[in-house]
């Protein structure tokens, strides 16, 4: 393993627990809606919706949570990976990504048979960026983890996975006659086992590092 891959970096390990934490409270919070929101049906039900009625306003916080997991992210992989293997465009796009996702949460989504408003526009605009800027990020990260000795065994695995999410994505956008719900929830779930899996790395191997 390179000098430069396990120098002592414990910002690096902060930051990855951040996301972490960032990824696990987003996943609970979201998942727990799924079940006590019984006025929308799952399948057909966008997160979206969830920001708007009873324990919206939860959903939304969760939503600013994984907004900064994104954000820590992309600086704890570009700290910890060697300068050889950095590139600043997954960091870019990771904070782009949380950005956007924060004014998802925060601008109220167009509902079925109410009226449409630019809140609504403005809402579908920063979800679509969230989607296409975390995908993205998350190929790119997956590409330079092959340079770097402490990454290399989960390059395979994390690129695997990044395409899914994106061909998934590429799938829900195109193919509108399948549950809306049900398709948009299975990509935020591969997007999550990503998250996740390299945040939990992250914070493992920066913190091994220090030691």
């Amino acid at each position: 393993m390179s000098q430069a891959s396990t120098r002592p970096d414990p910002w690096s390990a902060v930051l990855g627990s951040a996301a972490l934490a960032g990824v696990i409270v987003f996943a609970c919070v979201c998942l727990a809606a799924q079940f006590l929101r019984t006025d929308l049906r799952w399948t057909r039900a966008p997160l979206s919706f969830y920001l708007v009625g009873p324990g919206g306003h939860v959903v939304q916080a969760a939503y600013l949570v994984l907004a900064a997991g994104l954000a820590a992210l992309g600086a704890g992989m570009y700290r910890n990976l060697p300068p050889f293997a950095r590139s600043a465009a997954p960091l870019v796009l990771f904070v782009v990504a949380g950005v956007a996702l924060a004014v998802t949460a925060l601008a109220k989504t167009n509902l079925p048979g109410m009226p449409v408003h630019l809140h609504g526009f403005v809402h579908l605009l920063a979800a679509a960026t969230t989607f296409i800027c975390v995908t993205t990020a998350m190929l790119l990260q997956s590409w330079r983890m092959r340079l770097d000795p402490a990454w290399r065994c989960m390059f395979l695995a994390a690129s695997l996975l990044a395409a899914s999410a994106f061909v998934d994505l590429g799938t829900y956008a195109l193919l509108d006659f399948l549950p809306r719900g049900l398709m948009q929830k299975s990509v935020i779930a591969l997007i999550l086992l990503w998250l996740g899996g390299v945040s939990w790395r992250l914070a493992k191997t920066a913190r091994h590092a220090a030691d």
